[in-house]
C-alpha cells in the first residue's frame, strides 16, 4: 500500500511548520550530541574512578562503554523509524530526549563500570534524537528544499561532535565528572521540553494506515537507489573512521616537537569536521538545484583524489589542510543521501528506511577503525589512505552508474 495522492502532494509541499521544526531539531540535535560526546576526554578517568585499576583494563572498558551506544543504536534505528512512521516522528524525538535525559543523568550516579556500560547501552536503545530529527526534517520539509535543510541539520550535528569534547575537557575540573553528567542531563531535558512544546507535526491518518499495512521495504517501488544510498552511507563512515586510529601515530612521524603530537592530532581530526560543518548546507543547496546524484558522485571523487597526497605529506600543516578540504568535499554527502532516500520511498516508509540508513552508517563507523587499524599496523599507514581512496573512487563510479536516468 502506498501513499494517497493527497499525501504525496503534502510531502512535496512540506509542512507549514517546517522552518520551526528545522530550528528546534537543529538546536536539539546539537545539544544532545554535545551531551553525548563531552564524556570522551574524561571517560577513562571515570572508568578508573569506578574501580578499574589496571591500565589495559581501563582502556578496554573505556572502549566497551563508548562503543556500546553505537552498537545498540544500530539495531534499533529501523524499529524507531518504523514506529515513527506509524505513531508520529515528533513522538520519537520526545521519547529519545526523555530517555537520554534519564540515562545520562544516571551515569553520574553509577557505582561500578557495569552500570556505566548498561546505561550507555540504554542510551543507544532509547536515544537517536539526531537520527530522528533527520527523519522529521526530511519528511516535513518541501522536497525542493530538503537537501539544504538536511545540510543545515548535519552542520548542527557535526558542530555538536566538535564542541562536545571541548566542553568535556573544561567542565570536570570545575564541577566534577559526576556533576558534568548531571549538567549534560539537564541540557538534554531542555531539548526535551523544546521538542514537546514547540515542534508541530501535522497528522496524516492515511500515512499511518499505509505504514501499518506495508512492511516498509516492500512498499518501495524502485529499490535500486535506496540500496545504493545505504551502501554509500556505509562507505562514507568507513572512509571517515578508517583514518581515525592512525592519525596520532601518523602525526608523531611528521611532528618535529613530540610534545605537540596530541594537540596537532586534535587539530587534524577537527579540521575535517570543521570543513564539513562549513560545506554541508551549501552542498545541500547545490544538490537541490542541480540534483543529488551528481553532488554525491562528485564529492566521493574529489575526496578520493584528496586522499592520495595525504599518504605522502611531509609536515603536519599539509595534513591539516588536506583533511579540511576533504571535510568540505564530504560535508554534503549525508544530507544528499537522506534526501535521495526521502525522494525514493513513500512517506509511509520514510522513517523505517532512513532508520535503516542510520544502521548502515553505524556499520561503517564500527568497521572503519577496525580495518584502518589492521591495514595501518600490518601494511603501513600510507596504505590506509590509498586503500580508502580506492574505495571512495569505486563508490563514485558506482553511484554514477546506478543513478536514475531522469537525474542530472
Amino acid at each position: 500500500m502506498t501513499d494517497t495522492p493527497m499525501d504525496a502532494a503534502n510531502a512535496a509541499a512540506g509542512s507549514v511548520y517546517w522552518k520551526r521544526n528545522l530550528t528546534i531539531s537543529l538546536i536539539g540535535s546539537f545539544t544532545t550530541i554535545v551531551a553525548m560526546t563531552l564524556l570522551l576526554p574524561f571517560l577513562p578517568l571515570y572508568v578508573e574512578e569506578l574501580g578499574v585499576s589496571d591500565h589495559a583494563a581501563i582502556v578496554q572498558w573505556s572502549g566497551i562503554a563508548y562503543g556500546a551506544t553505537f552498537f545498540a543504536a544500530a539495531f534499533v534505528a529501523p524499529l524507531w523509524g518504523r514506529l515513527g512512521d506509524i505513531y508520529g516522528r515528533k513522538l520519537m524525538l520526545v521519547r529519545a530526549s526523555l530517555g537520554m535525559t534519564i540515562a545520562i543523568s544516571l551515569m553520574g550516579m553509577a557505582g561500578d563500570v557495569w552500570q556505566l556500560v548498561a546505561l550507555r547501552l540504554f542510551v543507544g536503545l532509547a536515544g537517536g534524537y539526531s537520527s530522528g530529527s533527520m527523519v522529521l526534517v526530511a519528511t516535513q520539509t518541501p522536497k525542493d528544499r530538503s537537501a539544504w535543510a538536511l545540510g543545515m541539520l548535519s552542520s548542527g550535528i557535526m558542530a555538536g561532535n566538535l564542541v562536545g569534547p571541548l566542553i568535556g575537557g573544561v567542565l570536570p575540573p570545575i564541577i566534577g565528572i559526576r556533576g558534568t553528567f548531571l549538567a549534560a542531563g539537564g541540557i538534554i531535558f531542555l531539548a526535551f521540553l523544546a521538542t514537546a512544546f514547540l515542534i508541530k507535526e501535522e497528522k496524516s491518518p492515511s500515512r499511518k494506515q499505509a505504514a501499518k499495512a506495508s512492511g516498509g521495504w516492500s512498499s518501495i517501488p524502485d529499490k535500486g537507489p535506496v540500496i545504493a544510498m545505504l551502501l554509500t552511507g556505509m562507505l562514507l563512515m568507513l572512509a571517515n573512521m578508517s583514518i581515525e586510529p592512525i592519525i596520532t601515530v601518523y602525526v608523531a612521524q611528521l611532528a618535529k616537537v613530540q610534545s605537540q603530537v596530541t594537540m596537532i592530532s586534535g587539530v587534524v581530526m577537527s579540521a575535517a569536521a570543521l570543513g564539513s560543518i562549513l560545506s554541508a548546507s551549501r552542498l545541500g543547496k547545490l544538490a537541490d538545484r542541480i540534483g543529488h546524484w551528481p553532488v554525491i558522485a562528485g564529492a566521493l571523487a574529489v575526496a578520493a583524489v584528496l586522499l592520495i597526497p595525504q599518504a605522502f605529506v611531509t609536515s603536519s600543516w599539509q595534513l591539516i589542510i588536506l583533511r579540511f578540504l576533504m571535510g568540505i568535499a564530504l560535508g554534503g554527502l549525508l544530507p544528499c543521501i537522506s534526501a535521495v532516500i526521502r525522494h525514493s520511498v513513500p512517506d509511509s516508509a520514510a522513517g523505517s528506511i532512513l532508520g535503516l540508513s542510520v544502521s548502515s552508517q553505524y556499520v561503517g563507523q564500527v568497521a572503519g577503525p577496525v580495518l584502518g587499524g589492521f591495514v595501518g599496523g600490518h601494511i603501513g599507514m600510507p596504505s590506509v589512505f590509498l586503500g580508502t581512496c580506492v574505495l571512495l573512487a569505486g563508490g563514485a563510479v558506482f553511484t554514477w552508474i546506478v543513478k536514475p536516468k531522469d537525474e542530472n
